[in-house]
């Protein structure tokens, strides 16, 4: 049996999303190098905990996200490589339903990782569409954690109810969960304002990494109503959410020139703050050193009270993802 002193988080990841997905990041092989250098600038600095999932890379690029982190990490020579933590999300995808299918989608990742996956995690529940579906992938789950295969084991856009079944499901089999991932970010409080994930985390032991903790963007102060705004379905969400996060974006900006930082910066820190391990994503050194800057200091209590305020009166909030579960 696994023990989770071998798993070791820290107070920012990296998510990989746009590491092979040219749909909606535009990725191209010619990044590759830069991202190896994002890759160990994150490493150097202490950003150790890398997000990704078997569904990430579009089309035949399909997997290409864990191949890069795979290579990079062999290639890596600097401080803080034995703190390196690579977490995989299995998709749960109609033809996967059996524990043996996420034995071996677990297996199909760290070979394309070259070593086994640290910390596994469902990428969704199915429990808003086919429930029946789930039993078996947890179950595989827990297989994984029982044969040594993965130190945590790990889950994705869990609501408070459903958390609460399948942690006492796993609990059974002497498996715990380490993390739960959802959307979570001054766009997006929903899964804590709401939910109420964040307390429930706390009671499990469970801790809750924040994916999108920039709002894919537009809480970066890089865009602005009269545009320019990025191409395709990231624009379109854009334009309708831009409008009523002006107070939002006003009192960021404040934050940030009085801190001396980036209103990213700003951003990422409330995350760290709220007791969170945010996973921005980064595609160049330069952005990958703007999201260091989150790092190392801590907005205080007023500074956190008037983001909470301007957050908490945005107009049109962030889509939530289709397949987060109450």
């Amino acid at each position: 049996m696994q023990t989770l002193q071998k798993l070791s988080l820290p107070n920012m990841g990296c998510g990989t999303w746009a590491w092979g997905n040219q749909l909606l990041w535009g990725y191209d092989e010619s990044m590759d190098d830069q991202l190896q250098a994002v890759f160990n600038l994150c490493v150097n600095n202490g950003v150790t905990l890398f997000d990704t999932g078997d569904s990430y890379g579009t089309g035949k690029l399909n997997g290409r996200s864990e191949l890069l982190l795979g290579r990079f990490n062999r290639e890596y020579i600097g401080s803080n490589k034995e703190n390196i933590c690579i977490a995989t999300k299995l998709a749960a995808y109609p033809w996967r339903w059996t524990r043996q299918s996420m034995v071996k989608a677990c297996k199909s990742s760290a070979k394309r990782l070259g070593k086994n996956v640290d910390l596994v995690q469902m990428h969704w529940s199915t429990a808003n569409y086919a429930p029946w579906q789930e039993v078996g992938l947890l179950d595989g789950l827990a297989d994984l954690y029982e044969q040594g295969l993965v130190k945590g084991v790990g889950l994705s856009n869990y609501g408070p109810k459903r958390l609460k079944q399948v942690q006492k499901k796993l609990a059974e089999r002497g498996v715990p969960i380490t993390t739960l991932q959802v959307q979570y970010s001054l766009l997006s409080t929903y899964p804590v304002t709401q939910l109420g994930l964040k307390d429930l985390c706390d009671e499990l032991g469970i801790k809750l990494i924040a994916y999108s903790p920039l709002g894919l963007g537009l809480l970066t102060g890089k865009y602005s109503e009269q545009g320019p705004l990025p191409k395709g379905i990231r624009g379109l969400l854009f334009r309708q959410i831009l409008p009523g996060m002006r107070s939002l974006l006003g009192c960021l900006r404040e934050v940030a020139q009085f801190r001396n930082k980036t209103m990213s910066q700003v951003a990422i820190n409330w995350c760290i703050c709220k007791e969170t391990i945010p996973i921005p994503g980064a595609k160049s050194v330069e952005q990958a050193r703007e999201n260091i800057g989150a790092l190392g200091w801590q907005l205080n209590v007023s500074e956190i009270a008037e983001l909470d305020k301007a957050a908490a009166n945005v107009g049109k909030k962030m889509v939530q993802n289709i397949f987060q579960t109450k």
